[in-house]
């Protein structure tokens, strides 16, 4: 019997995490809910008030990149791992929240439920951010490298295949999740599409392929606060070999909405978990993530993830200092974009 809770929560109410000592008694020995972790990095958000920002219902599988996958009793409160007990991980993934871990602000004040007992029946004595760091280690013994474990990596086996033909997740989306009608309709649309482009051309829609065999390298040296200009579609493309990706990354097709905009430099990418296999990669070769640059999900069916892009510096241009700069814009991608011989293992 599942030991999750459901409060049917929607976007917009107003939630209260719970208490560490009462989320660690709904864990299992792996420090996980139904195959969901509780990171380490969620410890401080214990006690503290937040709005749901979306339900999880679908999110995308960047593990194995096998589509979309179904997740129940989950939602993300806006809040992104800062990867401290990972490694230093800069993903900055946004969080999986269980609703048994979450109690509605507006229900009665409910007191701590665990007597010492897990609903798993294990013993809750002992366990705290240090059993929880624990757990965020799966090498095996005898590998000489540190392999991670996160909701990331873990994302596939705590969900179930949503194929993209089965009706009843775009009436879920509409009625339930409140998105809007045309932005499922161009979901299924898109999906449809690239299901008939990949089979028949070998490649996926929108399509943004260059035709170089060795791609250009551009080093701006980019720091967080400052400012850049996307560069447009054909000049981005030039740089682009026929898989659409320059030194191992893909641009990806979600990008293409931010070409000419305007926005600052959030941090350097210097280091990510790779969801597949839990390792610790560095991109060859220098990227950045931009401020409120993240997938939205225009080419694909509706995922609330809002992962992370990641940027070539020669896809963008500095802007000049003095130059008037007005608000960011909003923004789209996939974090499970850069191919693995493209990376370095980090130690």
């Amino acid at each position: 019997m599942s030991n999750s809770e459901q409060l049917d929560l929607r976007r917009g109410e107003l939630v209260e995490v719970r208490s560490a000592e009462e989320i660690l008694a709904t864990l299992d020995k792996n420090g996980s809910l139904e195959d969901m972790p509780f990171m380490p990095e969620m410890l401080v958000f214990c006690g503290k008030q937040f709005s749901v920002r979306s339900r999880a219902d679908s999110t995308c599988d960047t593990v194995s990149a096998s589509g979309m996958r179904r997740m129940e009793g989950t939602v993300h409160l806006g809040l992104r791992c800062d990867g401290a007990a990972h490694g230093g991980c800069q993903a900055g993934c946004l969080l999986f929240w269980k609703e048994t871990w979450l109690r509605r602000v507006s229900g009665e004040a409910q007191a701590p439920s665990n007597n010492g007992t897990s609903r798993n029946g294990a013993g809750t004595i002992g366990r705290d951010r240090a059993w929880l760091e624990a757990r965020t280690i799966q090498s095996e013994p005898g590998d000489s490298e540190i392999r991670y474990r996160c909701q990331a990596t873990e994302l596939k086996n705590a969900s179930q295949p949503l194929p993209w033909w089965k009706p009843g997740q775009y009436l879920h989306d509409i009625v339930v999740n409140k998105e809007p009608v045309i932005d499922v309709v161009r979901g299924f649309v898109c999906a449809t599409v690239n299901k008939l482009t990949r089979r028949f051309l070998s490649h996926g829609f929108p399509n943004v392929a260059g035709t170089l065999k060795q791609t250009p390298v551009e080093e701006l040296n980019l720091q967080p606060g400052e400012w850049v200009i996307v560069k447009s579609r054909e000049e981005i493309v030039a740089t682009l070999d026929n898989s659409g990706r320059n030194r191992g990354l893909m641009f990806d097709g979600e990008m293409l909405p931010f070409c000419g905009k305007r926005f600052r430099v959030l941090r350097r990418m210097e280091q990510m978990i790779e969801e597949s296999t839990g390792r610790m990669l560095k991109p060859r070769g220098a990227s950045v993530i931009l401020e409120n640059v993240f997938c939205t999900s225009r080419f694909r069916r509706v995922c609330p993830r809002a992962i992370y892009s990641y940027w070539r510096e020669i896809w963008l241009r500095r802007v000049p200092v003095g130059e008037n700069l007005p608000a960011t814009g909003e923004a789209p991608c996939l974090n499970g974009n850069i191919e693995a011989d493209h990376l370095v293992p980090g130690g």
